[in-house]
């Protein structure tokens, strides 16, 4: 993906990329959605689709305290934190719950994302349109790596 999209085209990226994996986890049977199948990742696969959720709300956050001009602290520490946070307190997450939780934080965030300026993309020196790619990356990036998991455990 490009790093030059307008806000429209990264609301249009982020929804479809949500979009590829809530048909994902639609076709889950029950086994896949309760399995751990990514090595070194003791979230089963609800748990890891729900995170993508999660983190749909927390880049929304990030990106809105951004463009009011307020500092955001982002690194590797914070995000396994909120990673770590979310795999404790999820549980075992239904289809039905992930797909609305998707569903709630995505638009949240498509609307976000849709609705800046094309300079905003720009603010705190381009932080705002990292986090953009980011968010449009997320959800590919978790299906393709379950549905590679999942392909080598049968």
């Amino acid at each position: 993906m490009t790093q030059d999209l307008s806000p429209a085209e990264y609301a249009s990226a982020i929804d479809e990329a949500r979009q590829r994996l809530l048909q994902f986890a639609q076709n889950c049977t029950d086994g896949d959605w309760h399995s751990v199948p990514i090595k070194g990742d003791p979230r089963p696969v609800g748990v890891i689709t729900d995170h993508v959720a999660h983190a749909y709300e927390y880049l929304a956050d990030w990106i809105g305290d951004l463009i009011a001009g307020r500092s955001v602290q982002v690194n590797e520490e914070i995000v396994d934190e909120l990673n770590a946070e979310h795999a404790a307190e999820a549980g075992p997450v239904t289809a039905e719950h992930v797909a609305a939780h998707l569903r709630s934080s995505g638009d949240a965030l498509i609307s976000l994302v849709a609705g800046l300026e094309p300079g905003q993309l720009d603010a705190d020196e381009g932080r705002v349109r990292r986090l953009a790619v980011i968010a449009a990356r997320h959800a590919d990036g978790h299906r393709t790596e379950i549905e590679a998991a999942l392909a080598t455990a049968d």
